[in-house]
């Protein structure tokens, strides 16, 4: 059972569940092993918490944009997917990121956002391997889900069962868009 989840734009939400986005971007929530260089998130498995209100269909690249609904946070919501950090990287640079481009769904602008909210701290590319949940959970919005952060302690009784959960993209896939991001940082 999951009991925390990640809250993150719905469109993206979607889009890592279907396995058209398997790469987040953060620059907090994620911490270094002392010493060992190694980067994890807070919560390596959770629950996908889909957000609508602070969606900005202007920063999504035009061939998903479409799909994005911006709207108050709902009475209800359906949690259908959940993710495991598979590996964390440091971006070393933005035009290493952009070898990445056909790799996810955000736009320039908001990329460039991202490089430059908090400049002093470094932004981490996450690998996240997604996966459909077998019985999607509906549950209620409670004021302890809302705000700006991204993770959610879920409420007793709105734990989400990982059981049969179906990856959204097969081992070759998801390797192979490992070893690009690999590629692309180590020059």
């Amino acid at each position: 059972m999951l009991n925390v989840a990640l809250k993150e734009w719905s469109i993206v939400c979607d889009l890592l569940a279907e396995g058209s986005l398997a790469l987040l971007l953060r620059k907090g929530g994620i911490h270094e092993d002392a010493g060992a260089g190694v980067f994890e998130l807070e919560h390596p498995r959770f629950a996908l918490f889909p957000s609508y209100l602070h969606q900005k269909p202007q920063m999504i690249k035009p061939a998903f944009r479409d799909r994005v609904n911006v709207m108050e946070e709902p009475a209800e919501y359906t949690l259908s997917a959940m993710g495991e950090a598979a590996k964390i990287w440091e971006v070393p640079s933005r035009a290493a990121f952009d070898q990445l481009d056909d790799l996810h769904c955000w736009t320039s602008e908001q990329i460039d956002m991202r490089f430059n909210y908090k400049p002093d701290h470094p932004l981490y590319l996450v690998a996240i391997r997604a996966a459909k949940l077998a019985a999607p959970k509906t549950i209620t919005n409670d004021w302890r889900y809302g705000g700006c952060k991204s993770w959610i302690p879920l409420n007793e009784g709105d734990e989400v069962d990982d059981t049969g959960a179906v990856p959204a993209l097969d081992d070759a896939a998801f390797n192979e868009i490992l070893r690009r991001v690999d590629a692309a940082f180590s020059l």
